[in-house]
C-alpha cells in the first residue's frame, strides 16, 4: 500500500520511512509534491490534520502528516506550534536555536524542561481521519551539541541520556523520539488498512 507523507521536508520523509519500515514493511511512504496548505490550527494535531487532508485530497491516496515542535515549560509551552518560525518567517533553524538559547540564558538546569511534541494524523480520501500525539521528555541544553538530526535536536537533551538528540544514532532516535511515539499510535490503523 502507498501512503503519501504530507511534507516538503526531506529529513522528515527519511525519518518517517526509517520509523515505519521495520513495523510496516509493506507500506510505501511517498514524498509529497503538492501545494502546502495554510497551517492555521491551534494545536499540533490540528495542523497535522490540515496537512494530511490536503495531501489526501491532492493525491487521492491515504496521507500521513505530522506537526511537531518543542514546548518549553518555563515559556508556557512556547515555541510550541510556532517552533519552525520562532525567530521569524524565514524558518531558519540556526536562528531559532539562537533565540531560544538566548531566552533561556539565565535559567538553571532545573527550569529548562521542554518536551519535544508531535501531533500525527492520517487522512483517507473519503474523509476518514485519525490523529494522535506523542511526547519525548527532556530539557534544553545551554549550547548546541552534535551535527545529526534537524530542528531543535542539537539543543534537546532527552530524559535518560547524557547527549543531545543530534548526537544519538538515527536508530536510537527513531525508536524513542516524539515522532516515533506518535506514529506508533497510528501503526494499528495502518496495519488494518494494509489488510483491506
Amino acid at each position: 500500500m502507498q501512503v503519501v507523507l504530507a511534507t516538503h521536508n526531506p529529513h522528515k520523509v527519511e525519518e518517517l520511512r526509517r520509523i515505519l519500515a521495520p513495523k510496516l514493511p509493506a507500506l510505501e511512504v511517498l514524498a509529497y509534491d503538492g501545494p502546502e496548505p495554510v497551517e492555521d490550527g491551534a494545536t499540533f494535531a490540528e495542523n497535522a490534520l490540515i496537512k494530511a487532508r490536503a495531501a489526501a485530497a491532492h493525491t487521492g491516496l491515504p496521507a500521513i502528516a505530522d506537526d511537531s515542535g518543542i514546548c518549553v515549560d518555563v515559556l508556557g509551552g512556547s515555541p510550541g506550534i510556532f517552533s519552525a518560525r520562532w525567530a521569524g518567517p524565514a524558518k531558519d533553524p540556526d536562528e531559532n536555536l539562537a533565540l531560544l538559547l538566548w531566552q533561556l540564558g539565565d535559567m538553571a538546569a532545573g527550569h529548562r524542561s521542554a518536551p519535544l511534541t508531535c501531533g500525527a494524523a492520517l487522512a483517507l480520501p473519503d474523509g476518514t481521519e485519525w490523529h494522535v500525539t506523542g511526547e519525548w521528555p527532556g530539557q534544553i541544553l545551554t549550547a548546541p551539541s552534535g551535527s545529526g538530526g534537524f530542528g531543535y535536536d542539537p539543543i534537546f537533551l532527552p530524559d535518560g541520556y547524557a547527549i543531545s538528540a543530534a548526537e544519538l544514532t538515527p536508530n536510537v532516535k527513531n525508536e524513542h523520539s516524539h515522532r516515533a511515539r506518535a506514529f506508533d499510535k497510528l501503526i494499528p490503523v495502518l496495519q488494518t488498512l494494509l489488510e483491506v
